[in-house]
């Protein structure tokens, strides 16, 4: 059940960006709270992975559910006039090379789908080796597409 209601609710969250946003200040909200949670759930697997916390074999599952789920939600939030809308940190390059950004969203999801299956398994030293290819999924579209 718990797996059905999270299928739906990324379902729902896939809609096309105008179907989703009155302004486009409403999606870089959108897309900045997404980062935050899934940035806030990986950090968590982080400090297990790197000893900061004791491993703790189901918390390091239930977050990575929660990482892999959260990958998919933000990229329909770069949207049309979302390059300049509210606060966001997000380069023009963002929209220039669209298609490298796409590849590089979709790398991220893939390597989070895999932490996620690494997780259930319970094994922190695989735990650990994805965790790595993972973070460099994120490292990369922030060197090529986040302001900082």
């Amino acid at each position: 059940m718990k797996h059905l209601f999270l299928a739906a609710l990324v379902g729902a969250v896939v809609l096309p960006a105008s179907a989703q946003f009155q302004k486009p200040e409403d999606a870089v909200k959108y897309r900045i709270a997404a980062f935050q949670v899934m940035g806030t759930h990986f950090g968590r697997l982080g400090a297990m992975a790197n000893g900061k916390v004791p491993f703790d074999a189901a918390a390091a599952a239930a977050n990575a559910d929660i990482v892999a789920m959260m990958s998919k939600l933000p990229f329909t939030a770069f949207g049309e006039g979302t390059d300049k809308a509210g606060n966001t940190r997000a380069k023009p390059e963002v929209w220039s090379e669209a298609d490298k950004f796409k590849a590089g969203a979709t790398k991220m999801q893939e390597e989070a789908a895999k932490l996620q299956a690494v997780a259930k398994g319970g094994n922190l030293d695989q735990i650990k080796a994805q965790f790595g290819a993972t973070a460099q999924t994120c490292k990369a579209c922030h060197d090529n597409f986040r302001k900082d």
